[in-house]
Formats: structure tokens, C-alpha cells, sequence
């Protein structure tokens, strides 16, 4: 069957179905979701349907980038736009199903917004909310709008006519195409992707191969896994369009086990597309002939990189080599190997479907079209978000994340996960690009980005992504194993009240080394933490060692808790919640924290009411 005719038919399916008797209820099922109740969010729902004899359609969707505000739940009636309801518990449900289902009342005082054509009175549109109405959504074009398990959603949406007018084409015309539209690897490195496909293109030796890096493992990054539990079929499509660039028959996902919904959804997709002709020997009828396999990872960070990937394709330890050669020229089993990484890819249809020029009108100069990230950390509206290349820090945190939680002050934010650099806030004017973040210390990583307030200690923030990258490390090369435990070590050393006044320089010493000896980028880009936070937060790390004072509070060895007497009403409330049961006092009178039974473990800071416990 020819692409027009399945778009054809997935259109008029969609059609009848949005068009009949039955409304449609939309759900938020990605990880987020579930997390926050989804799934008792669904079985209240059909519960309440079955009660009131209300037949209607439950479909679906993923994460649409809102993650603050799930469960998720739209409700489509016939001929009327999709509502989107937020932060639903299965009461709030029941309630919009009798006001709007029963008694045609929308509620508008718990919607957030209305999807597609149409308006209904008191309803904002949902993409017109101030955390989306500056982002640019590429990568995200279909997340939480179609069924991730249907094949013909994303038809009816357009899908895999970037791929039929690939096919239209020469392979060195997609290339020129990629190259043209200024797409630079969203995995971290920022290489051109379109370069990265001619070297495999030139390369000689058969069979190649393509590969999807789904080998997302950064502490609070979640964009790949997002993409791939919402719009498989975006990625799939963009390794079908480098497949026949490069001259591929066999392509895998590589896709760590920790992500079972993403791997089931990629499955499923995988089995319609063999279904539609979408995978196989003669594709849409051109000739070319290419498949896919999911590889499972066990979930090392370090597989991450693109030599241990396919050292773990091909059934070996994830470690990685040397290089040259480049993948590019001696892959997978010795092959010419392109691999690029779930965002990378879901460009790709985008790109062949509109144009190189329309993508390219987006960003800046050197750096083109949007980038995802994870926002998450100590902002008001985080979520997963797709802004255009060239935005500043200050205008994500502020204008789509709203600012910081508790009207605190920012400190810093943290780009590229734990290899990426603390940048402070005074640097909230630089724009997200590679260069710019490269000049400042960090890098743009895969797109985790963590706000951090000024409650937060930048020592102990370096300590904790050192402690993940020295775990992570496959310990294949001395600079990387070794310098990173004794960075790890010093850090340590310092957060308890040990540290030295020449432990400053030697950490530096060490970061430099490990940076510059390090085999692969794992090891390469660890120190970035460390590195980071010595240049703009040195007075912290040395108010650490000379002061043996932690000015944020958080180091335990270098705080204590005591309880103001002025304050206290002898409530009894933090005697009680102590652990160690070292406060003492009678009721109604003020109470006192035998400092050394205390374990400053901050739970009296927390359960008091009256401000009366303060850290020093």
C-alpha cells in the first residue's frame, strides 16, 4: 500500500472516530504520569463511566511537557475542541465527567486549556499557557496529542511523509539536506549531522549499519525516554531516513532496560510499521530494504558512549575504545556504523518534511533549529521543553519555568547533566548554544538543565555528580578510574568538616589531569562539576575549609541545629518527630537540642511551624 493511501485511511479513521457519537477521553501515560496516579486515574474513570452507563473512548497519549501539573486528562466531545485537565485525582474525574459528560458544564475553573480548532468560553488555549507559548515545538510536535500505540495517529499527523520524500531523492541529496538545514547531534558533542552521515556514506565495507543511542542515563534527564513513550514512531522514522542515506540495511535501538514502557512502545510501533510496509524488504515500493532491533542495555552509564555501545551490541562488556577509527569507518562488528541519539533522529522527518531553510531559521548561527531539556531542580513549572537554539538560561527559568519555588534566589543551574558545569547566576543572560556553553564551562549534554536555589550547597552539588561518573565509570583507563575516586575522595574530605587549604589546588590539578588523559568522554567531561564550581564558587569551598562553615546549610558536619527561645511555644511537635530523641523540654515552654545526640538529620527544621528551629 502506498504512503497516500495509509495516510489516507488513518485520516478517515481519526475522523470517524473524533466525529461519532462517543466522546473521547485522553490520558497522560508516560512514566511522569504514572508516577503521579495516571494509572488510578484511568481505572476511577472507567469505574465511573460503567456506574453512569456513559460509553466513550480512552485513549493514550504521552507526556506533553507539563510534568508539574499530572495526571493529565483532555476530554473531547463531538464537534467541540479537546480540553485538558490537570493535577486529577480519580474525585476531580468523577466530578468533570457528571459537570461536563452529564451536565454539559466544561468547568472552566478546572480546565487548562483547550486543544485544536475551536474555543470554548473561559478556557484558554492550552498552548498560549506561559510555560509553552515560548517554546518551539519540533521534536515535540505530537507528545501527548496521539496514541503512542497507533500506528495511524501519527499518520493522520503526517508521519513518514519525510521519509517517502527522502526516497524521492538521491542518498547524497538527504545528506545535502541534513547538512543544509545546520542539525549539529543532540547527544552531547554537538558534531554536524549531516557530515557524520557522509563520512558513513564514504566509508567502505558492507553491511553498515545505523544505530539510535537511547542510552539516556543522566541523573534528572528524561528527554529521550519522553520522546520515545510518546511519538516512537518520529524516531523510527528519522533512522529509516539515515538508513537509506548512508546505504544501511539493519539499524538497532539501543534502550536501557530501567525504560520498560519506552522498549514496549517501540515494540509495538516497530510490529505496525512491518505491518504497513514501512519495514522490509522493498519499502513504499523503492526498493530499499532495511530493519530494525531492539537492543536492551543493563543500564551502565558509560554504554552511553559510542564505542561501549556497540562493544554491548555485539555481546561484549560496555567499555570503551580508542579512537580512530571512528565508528563512521569501523563500527559495529568492524563496520561503517552511523549513530545518533533519540532527539537527533525525531528531527530528521521533520527537516525532510519541511525543508532544510525552515529549520534553519530557528536558532542562531552556529546553532540551529531547538533543543529539549529535562527542567527540574528548584523551579516552579518543570517539565519537558523544547525552546529554540539562542534563548538565555534567565529566559527558561524564568519566562517558561516561571522562576524559582518558594520565591528563593537563584544560585546556579547545572547544564548537561554530570559531566555538564554549574553556571551562576549572574551568567543567566548566555544563551543556549554550544559555543556559548562551552566558553562558560559547561557543555549542552543531552538536555539535562537543574535550577538551583540559594539553599543549595555547590560543594556538595559537585560531590554528588562526581560520586555518579566515578561509580559509572567502566575503569578501563587509569586517569578516569583513579583521578575521579581521588577527586571523589577530596570532596568528601571537605563536606565533613576535613578539608585543607591546599586541597583547593590539588582538586584542580587532579580535574585538569583527568580531563586531559581521560579515554573517553565519560571521563573526559566528569571534572566539568568540579571545574565549574571552583571558578565561580570558590569563597563557598573555602568558607568549607578556613570557616569550617557550609554557607548553605546543607553539610552536615558543618551545621548545627538550635532552637530559639523566643520562638518556641513548647508545641512538642519537633521532641516528638526526633529520631534521636535529643530535644527536651515540658509543654508549652521552650524547648532545647542536646547538640551532641544530634544527628542533623533537619526533621525538627522541617515540622516546625513557628520558625523557631534555625541551622547555624
Amino acid at each position: 500500500m502506498t504512503l497516500a493511501k495509509l495516510q489516507e485511511r488513518a485520516t478517515r479513521d481519526l475522523a470517524e472516530l473524533k466525529g461519532g457519537a462517543q466522546p473521547i477521553i485522553w490520558f497522560g501515560i508516560a512514566t511522569c504520569g504514572l508516577a503521579a496516579g495516571a494509572g488510578e486515574l484511568v481505572d476511577a474513570v472507567e469505574s465511573e463511566l460503567k456506574e453512569r452507563g456513559i460509553q466513550a473512548h480512552l485513549i493514550p497519549v504521552g507526556c506533553i511537557g507539563t510534568c508539574y501539573l499530572e495526571p493529565l486528562m483532555d476530554i473531547e466531545k463531538p464537534g467541540r475542541p479537546r480540553i485538558c485537565y490537570g493535577q486529577m485525582t480519580p474525585e476531580k474525574a468523577a466530578e468533570v465527567i457528571q459537570s461536563y459528560l452529564v451536565q454539559d458544564d466544561p468547568r472552566p475553573d478546572l480546565a487548562l486549556g483547550t486543544l485544536g480548532d475551536g474555543e470554548i468560553p473561559g478556557i484558554p488555549r492550552f498552548f498560549g499557557l506561559p510555560m509553552l507559548k515560548p517554546q518551539v515545538r519540533i521534536v515535540t510536535r505530537n507528545l501527548g496529542l496521539i496514541n503512542p500505540e497507533d500506528i495511524e495517529h501519527y499518520l493522520a499527523a503526517g508521519g513518514y511523509g519525510g521519509l517517502q520524500r527522502a526516497l524521492s531523492f538521491s542518498p547524497e541529496q538527504v545528506i545535502e539536506e541534513i547538512i543544509n538545514s545546520g542539525l549539529r547531534g543532540r547527544g552531547g558533542a554537538g558534531f554536524p549531522t549531516g557530515q557524520k552521515w557522509r563520512f558513513a556514506r564514504q566509508a567502505k565495507g558492507s553491511p553498515k549499519y545505523v544505530i539510535c543511542n537511547a542510552d539516556e542515563g543522566d541523573p534528572g534527564a528524561f528527554m529521550d525516554r519522553s520522546v520515545l513513550e510518546g511519538d516512537p514512531h518520529s524516531v523510527l522514522e528519522g533512522l529509516l531516513i539515515a538508513a537509506y542515506a548512508i546505504g544501511a540495511s539493519e539499524g538497532y535501538v539501543y534502550c536501557r532496560s530501567e525504560y520498560p514502557l519506552a522498549i514496549k512502545r517501540l515494540a509495538v510501533a516497530l510490529k505496525q510499521m512491518r505491518d504497513c510496509g514501512l519495514l522490509g524488504p522493498n519499502i513504499l515500493g523503492s526498493g530499499f530494504r532495511f530493519d530494525i532491533q531492539i537492543k536492551e542495555g543493563a543500564g551502565a552509564f558509560v554504554c552511553g558512549e559510542e564505542t561501549a555501545l556497540i562493544a554491548s551490541i555485539e555481546g561484549q562488556r560496555g567499555m570503551p575504545n580508542p579512537r580512530p577509527p571512528f565508528p563512521a569507518t569501523a563500527g559495529l562488528w568492524g563496520k561503517p556504523t552511523n549513530i545518533n541519539n533519540v532527539e537527533t533522529l525525531a528531527n530528521v522527518p521533520a527537516i525532510m518534511t519541511r525543508g532544510a531553510d525552515w529549520f534553519a531559521s530557528y536558532g542562531t548561527e552556529k546553532s540551529k533549529g531547538t533543543k529539549t531539556f529535562s527542567l527540574t531542580g528548584k523551579v516552579k513549572r518543570s517539565g519537558l521543553i523544547e525552546v529554540p537554539m539562542g534563548m538565555t538560561l534567565g529566559e527558561v527559568i524564568y519566562s517558561v519555568g516561571d522562576g524559582i519555588l518558594d520565591g528563593r534566589g537563584l544560585k546556579a543551574v547545572q547544564t548537561g547533566g554530570p559531566s555538564g558545569g554549574c553556571l551562576p547566576a549572574r551568567l543567566a543572560d548566555l544563551p543556549i548554544e554550544y559555543e556559548s556553553l562551552a566558553r562558560a564551562g559547561s557543555i549542552m549534554g543531552s538536555g539535562g538543565l537543574v535550577v538551583l536555589d540559594d539553599q543549595t550547597c555547590v560543594v556538595d552539588v559537585a560531590r554528588y555528580f562526581l560520586s555518579f561518573t566515578q561509580r559509572e565509570s567502566c575503569g578501563k583507563c587509569p586517569p578516569c578510574r583513579l583521578g575521579t575516586k581521588q577527586m571523589l575522595t577530596i570532596l568528601e574530605t571537605i563536606c565533613a568538616d576535613d578539608g585543607k587549604p591546599a586541597d583547593l589546588d590539588l582538586l584542580g590539578e587532579l580535574a585538569w589531569a583527568v580531563k586531559a588523559g581521560s579515554l573517553c568522554g565519560l571521563g573526559q567531561t566528569a571534572p566539568n562539576p568540579v571545574l565549574s564550581t571552583l571558578e565561580y564558587f570558590r569563597d563557598e569551598y573555602e568558607a568549607h575549609i578556613n570557616e569550617k562553615r557550609c554557607p548553605a546549610g546543607v553539610c552536615k558536619a558543618l551545621i548545627e541545629y538550635a532552637i530559639l527561645e523566643d520562638k518556641c511555644t513548647g508545641c512538642g511537635r519537633c521532641r516528638r518527630e526526633c529520631p534521636q530523641q535529643c530535644i527536651s523540654g515540658e509543654s508549652k515552654k521552650p524547648h532545647v537540642i542536646d547538640a551532641s545526640q544530634c544527628i542533623r538529620c533537619g526533621v525538627c527544621f522541617d515540622v516546625c511551624r513557628f520558625d523557631a528551629v534555625e541551622v547555624r
